[in-house]
């Protein structure tokens, strides 16, 4: 079967490129790492491959191609903005695709040969290369110029989508056929950051335009000849199998035609979303159990509590934290709870599958291809690159679809494998599906210990967590794993920046529970920032000294960490009263710094407690130290999502099992915030020479300590667990 391209349904921009590429001779140029395969076969040939990173057409259209997922969080800006500002393009005539899957050209540089975005990588790993990619295609067009005109390139300028000798002027379009037939430069030049006319400016977002009169094309735009759109039926235990099915009434639903069985359940095949939904409802499944998950919540932490007790393998140890804490004086102790937390990004789960003769094209928002295209590839055993993957638009994911083990997408592709109709397949998650059966932020118990000396620092620390690993068994095991210390599990503790004489971290990682884990929006930071953070806090106001000031007296050998922990300070006022609230409230103030994927972000929280244990988030001012901003306005929109999201999970979000059975079902029972209870953010950015790092997910973790700590100085009430319960907090 020939694949072909499919009708989408919001748009013909796919349609458009294809038909003006093929109608237009143009420029399109690919930049490698030297010394790779890709890099040889470049040099060696006459022309590119159009899965380049550039490519410009005769009409002027700068199309950037983008290796990196759009999934909200500004990546197609940032890229664009990359390649433009070296290319000296105008803004307007810039566009962006998303990249096929070809870890040989499209590797995240931060991963090694790997295609696929995470850790708030984009623009970290893309910032000399993109850079490169737009100077060496500026060059071409520079050399095509004066050749045409017989002047030297040194005296062509180039501004805004035109290169200009005098009176003489041409349009990139116009150049680019003869630019096309040249070869690519070795080494180019980049701008000095003094000659930035698009990095650190304010720019226009490439996707805001496409998403607001519908043209942005997510996985439910998708419509091929035929599709039948698949719902699954899972167990309601992880572990539990089918044992037998009876799909008569299933059948029976108008629009049903077909009902398989794949490895994760029963699925049902429709003409449509909803009668599919219907047919599975109207399943009667039997399911296998012998082998479900069936503890409670309160069993799984009662497990890590008991394991707290004992030493568990090292992941840090400076000084002898032993000793120390076993020397008379005043030692410190608390014990955190950490929840499971679901993903609930906006676009629950989907995948569009087409298996043809000795081929597979799926469309989905990509997040991990190198994961993605051999998991395909060896279930319907084929070689990867007969495995073609379109990237498009992500509703949100929060690492969720950056799958480990490509968990669905491979169910896609068995449903499509499993089914007698051959027909393409749209395999889509209802929120239930997502909220119950998803993978989740794995629950954690932290247990510190300090003790204090006679100026009221901490002489030693002790830090013990218990947690299932995310990267055990997987891909990443090699390298994210030593001494069978899983580093994602530490990370925020094992690398505390305060100068602690004696400093010894701890991790339990139980493998006998059965619940799906996977990294979550900031992943081990998202619970290590909140107990270091809480915890230091506590040590401060035990030693009757000021949280701030405290804190910097520690930083001494982390002068970022202090540069965004005192502008968070001074913007929010940090140590003039608040405002009186009303009467029977009572007001406070909290701070928090932690780093994560290479950026500093301080969050200062201001909270109105009632008597009733209620309380209001009311300002959150936020500083970040991202290295140089390729965008600001990408930088604050992260910074204020993040703050919301972290918000979402210190209010509300927890995931419960009872019996093994998921409690929570859909945005009644797992609320994200609602408008009201978003405060006012503040975001300041420290301006910054270094390469830029991560700023997607950063801003998530010093909010929930930051706001516990504001309870804290409010109520005199510490927060142990999370989400926050408003009875520990009446007067």
């Amino acid at each position: 079967m020939n694949i072909t391209s499919p009708r989408i349904e919001n748009g013909s921009r796919r349609d458009f490129l294809r038909s003006a590429v093929q109608a237009a001779a143009g420029l399109t140029l690919a930049i490698y790492l030297p010394g790779t395969q890709a890099a040889t076969a470049a040099a060696a040939a006459p022309e590119f491959e159009p899965n380049a990173f550039v490519r410009i057409g005769t009409d002027g259209t700068v199309t950037v191609i983008a290796k990196h997922v759009e999934m909200g969080q500004g990546a197609y800006t940032g890229l664009a903005t990359l390649v433009a500002e070296e290319l000296d393009a105008a803004w307007s005539q810039v566009r962006v695709e998303g990249a096929p899957a070809d870890a040989r050209r499209y590797n995240n540089l931060a991963f090694g040969p790997v295609q696929g975005t995470g850790g708030s990588t984009a623009m970290a790993n893309s910032w000399e290369q993109m850079r490169k990619a737009g100077a060496s295609a500026r060059a071409m067009l520079v050399s095509a110029a004066a050749a045409q005109w017989k002047v030297p390139a040194g005296e062509i300028r180039v501004s805004e989508g035109i290169v200009s000798h005098g009176a003489r002027k041409a349009g990139f379009g116009e150049l680019a056929p003869a630019a096309a037939l040249l070869p690519v430069p070795a080494d180019v030049p980049l701008k000095s950051p003094e000659n930035f006319k698009l990095i650190g400016k304010h720019a226009p977002r490439k996707d805001s335009a496409d998403k607001v009169n519908g043209r942005a094309q997510f996985t439910q735009d998708v419509h091929l000849p035929g599709m039948l759109t698949a719902v699954v039926a899972r167990p309601p235990r992880f572990g539990a199998t089918v044992r037998s099915f009876d799909a008569r009434k299933a059948k029976a639903v108008n629009g049903v035609v077909d009902v398989v069985q794949i490895p994760t359940g029963v699925a049902v095949l429709a003409h449509d979303t909803w009668s599919a939904k219907k047919g599975r409802d109207a399943l009667r499944i039997d399911w296998d159990e012998s082998r479900a998950f069936k503890l409670d919540s309160e069993e799984i932490l009662a497990q890590f509590r008991a394991l707290a007790q004992q030493p568990g393998l090292v992941a840090h140890s400076s000084g002898d934290a032993e000793a120390a804490l076993s020397r008379p004086g005043r030692v410190l102790r608390a014990a955190y709870d950490f929840p499971y937390l679901a993903h609930a990004a906006m676009e629950p789960l989907n995948c569009v599958v087409r298996i043809g003769e000795g081929e597979c094209e799926l469309w989905y928002g990509a997040q991990f291809q190198s994961i993605d295209q051999p998991s395909v590839a060896a279930l319907l055993g084929l070689p990867p690159e007969k495995v073609k993957i379109n990237m498009l638009y992500a509703g949100g994911s929060f690492g969720r679809r950056a799958s480990k083990d490509a968990d669905y997408v491979l169910e896609a592709v068995q449903i499509a494998k499993a089914s007698k109709s051959r027909a393409p397949i749209k395999m889509v998650w209802m929120r239930e599906d997502d909220m119950r059966a998803g993978y989740y932020r794995p629950a954690f118990h932290h247990a510190l210990e300090a003790s204090l000396g006679e100026d009221g620092r901490p002489t030693a620390w002790r830090h013990r967590l218990v947690g299932q690993s995310i990267i055990a068994g997987t891909a990443f095991a090699g390298m994210m794993i030593k001494d069978g210390v899983d580093a994602v599990s530490v990370e925020g503790a094992a690398n505390l920046p305060y100068g602690i004489p004696a400093l010894r971290v701890e991790l339990h990682t139980p493998t006998n529970i059965g619940v799906p884990v996977l990294w979550w929006r900031s992943v081990g930071s998202t619970h290590t920032a909140y107990s270091t953070e809480t915890f230091i806090d506590e040590l401060a106001s035990s030693a009757g000294q000021d949280p701030v000031a405290y804190r910097l007296a520690l930083l001494g050998k982390h002068p970022r960490h202090a540069g965004v922990l005192k502008l968070a300070a001074e913007k929010a006022g940090w140590g003039q009263p608040l405002p009186a609230g009303a009467a029977g409230t009572r007001r406070g103030r909290g701070i928090a710094v932690h780093e994560s994927f290479g950026s500093f972000v301080a969050e200062v929280a201001e909270v109105t407690v009632n008597a009733d244990g209620s309380f209001s988030v009311d300002r959150v001012v936020c500083a970040v130290d991202c290295g140089m901003v390729v965008n600001p306005d990408v930088v604050r929109a992260q910074a204020e999502g993040g703050v919301g999201f972290a918000l979402s999970g210190a209010l509300h979000g927890a995931i419960t099992l009872k019996g093994g059975v998921v409690e929570q079902s859909n945005f009644h029972d797992y609320a994200p915030i609602r408008i009201n209870e978003m405060p006012k953010v503040e975001v300041h950015i420290v301006p910054s020479a270094e390469k830029p790092t991560g700023i997607g997910e950063p801003g998530v973790p010093p909010l929930a300590p930051a706001l516990a700590n504001a309870l804290a100085a409010a109520t005199g009430k510490r927060v142990r667990s999370l989400p926050i319960r408003t009875e520990e907090l009446k007067a």
